[in-house]
């Protein structure tokens, strides 16, 4: 029996192919097994091919798998366009209603079934229920009780009506009928048992929104962009459940100057992104970083450049993350890998930025933000609230009448107490122009150089915990670094290297600024080689590490940027390629 299998659904957008992945993924999470799920969509409402990959296994897993064990198609072009994939030996299940046809590239053994899902779900109600015909004929390939979405069903449709979720069983069943009447069975893609243990399933997304949560947010104002909606949507529904509001402003520059004024005004809060937004708030995080307010960014990256390719995959905000803004002012960049560390990663977001009070930023690629994967429960114990350096009510009581109190009052580490509104004590001036410890603007050649080195100095020197995973040989021949959703790919790639005997590490980082220097390097001095794998086509993360000062004298860049995330193969025979070219 598999201890994983790959699945994949296509068809026209707009047909129900995100519903059909929904269902298959998360009836398969509710009876124990892990999964990953990638969308493959287009920028546009309705038409145009998508499909939804969907990777089923005993042990948790971050990526997409390689090959497709089985693909279930609505359409000829989703078998043309995603035949390639299957495996020797794997099944495709397509509507009769087109009559499908094999390509010439498929593997060998590759099997076809033609099953009329329009005509049984016409049958059984409404044409509209094909995708519960299809998952049917997909449970009798794969071993599965006809029944194993029915709680799923229950749970999505109960509310409108039994006499739905009945049709919608009767169509599992017949759809299961039809393909146990093709006369052969298929023990080979049978699933081993799962675990009982319960597991989340959501988008990196919702764990950032609800990371947002138990840190404490109560408003976030945002402009809607694809892949980093999601965000607001889920805030939308639960902000107000704890006298939150979620703010959707006239754009993104609005979005963080919003943020900004919330956050001066004692509250947590948050603004989300992608790219092209990012770059509207560039001015005002500039402002934020000047006045030392802190406040958390959202940027969730997506194909680019200008509108690009807004529903694919792509790693290439970092150096505008990095360097964007005018000016030179403190910034921490949090790198989070999965969905689990999207949740603490968000916690973690809230009390740097409030102890360092500066822009702080959670970068994230499409594959983490979109791709529903199933997470171990969250550990609620790993959250505490941290707001940093506020003013002693005491101090404030001393501040002499018509005195204002020194907010940017120089200190050892650079982090000056806060007040809130309507402190008594606590009147400062707020500019976003050159000032003093109290506000006043003050342009001053020996001002100016005092106030930039006690707002640079914050960071000086931190590097933060976790900055930096690493699994594999302590001293490896091939170093693997990677930033992001990559964490997967690479990691899967390292076991399957090291179960080959060869000598690999994975090196992950999770943080961009503070950059880890003494972390990475002291990995790296270990490495005979380093492959930096990112998604990317410039090697951004290969020459931030150089930037920083880091070097190796066969250290070599690996980018990916067609807009699909890296599979754990790709990888692997990166590694190995290199490995024997650098024996010659």
């Amino acid at each position: 029996m598999l201890q994983e299998l790959s699945w994949k659904v296509g068809g026209q957008q707009g047909e129900g192919i995100d519903s059909t992945g929904k269902t298959f993924s998360s009836s398969l999470n509710r009876m124990g097994y892990f999964i990953y799920s990638y969308r493959h969509f287009s920028s546009r409402i309705k038409g145009g091919h998508t499909n939804d990959k969907v990777r089923v296994s005993t042990v948790q897993r971050f990526s997409s798998a390689d090959k497709l064990d089985i693909l279930l198609a609505f359409d000829q072009e989703t078998i043309d366009f995603n035949g390639h994939e299957l495996r020797a030996g794997g099944v495709v299940v397509a509507d009769a209603k087109f009559n499908p046809v094999l390509p010439a590239n498929i593997a060998d053994d590759v099997i076809l079934f033609s099953i009329p899902f329009t005509k049984l779900a016409e049958q059984n109600g409404a044409s509209i229920m094909k995708n519960m015909v299809a998952l049917g004929a997909t449970a009798f390939v794969m071993g599965l009780s006809p029944d194993f979405c029915a709680a799923e069903l229950q749970s999505k449709f109960g509310k409108k009506s039994q006499k739905i979720v009945d049709q919608n069983l009767a169509a599992v069943q017949a759809g299961y009928d039809a393909m146990k009447a093709q006369g052969q069975d298929f023990p080979e893609l049978h699933l081993a048992p799962a675990t009982p243990d319960k597991h989340l399933f959501l988008i990196g997304n919702d764990a950032i929104g609800f990371g947002a949560l138990a840190a404490g947010v109560k408003i976030m104002p945002a402009y809607p962009i694809t892949p980093a909606s999601d965000v607001m949507e889920y805030l939308i529904k639960k902000l107000p459940q704890v006298g939150g509001v979620v703010v959707q402003t006239e754009d993104e520059i609005a979005a963080l100057t919003m943020t900004i004024g919330a956050s001066y005004a004692g509250s947590r809060t948050l603004t989300a992104t992608s790219g092209p937004g990012l770059s509207l708030m560039m001015e005002a995080m500039g402002l934020a970083g000047m006045t030392e307010t802190p406040v958390v960014i959202i940027d969730t990256q997506r194909g680019g450049p200008s509108t690009g390719l807004p529903t694919k995959h792509e790693q290439s905000d970092m150096n505008a993350v990095l360097f964007g803004t005018h000016g030179e002012i403190p910034k921490i960049v949090l790198a989070p890998a999965t969905a689990e560390e999207c949740f603490t990663a968000t916690v973690d977001a809230f009390n740097y930025a409030e102890k360092y009070q500066c822009p702080t930023i959670l970068i994230t690629d499409l594959a983490l933000s979109l791709a529903s994967q199933s997470a171990k429960m969250f550990d609620y114990d790993y959250v505490t609230i941290d707001r940093g350096s506020l003013a002693d009510p005491a101090d404030l009581a001393k501040v002499v009448p018509g005195e204002m109190f020194k907010r940017y009052a120089h200190t050892s580490d650079g982090v000056s107490p806060r007040v809130f509104p309507g402190q008594k004590g606590g009147l400062h001036h707020v500019t976003g122009v050159e000032h003093n410890e109290v506000g006043r603007p003050d342009e001053g050649q020996a001002n100016h150089v005092k106030m930039m080195d006690k707002r640079l100095g914050k960071l000086k020197g931190v590097e933060l915990p976790n900055s930096v995973t690493y699994q594999g040989s302590e001293n490896p021949d091939v170093l693997l670094v990677g930033v992001g959703s990559s964490y997967g790919p690479i990691g899967e790639a390292l076991e399957r290297l090291q179960q080959a005997g060869l000598s690999v590490g994975h090196a992950h980082v999770h943080v961009l600024s503070p950059f880890p220097v003494k972390a990475l390097g002291d990995r790296m001095k270990n490495a005979k080689q380093v492959i930096v794998a990112e998604s990317n086509a410039t090697g951004q993360l290969f020459h931030l590490i150089r930037f920083h000062g880091l070097s190796h004298p066969e250290m070599q860049s690996y980018t990916k940027y067609d807009g699909t995330p890296f599979v754990p193969g790709e990888i692997e025979n990166k590694v190995k390629g290199s490995m024997i070219e650098w024996q010659r």
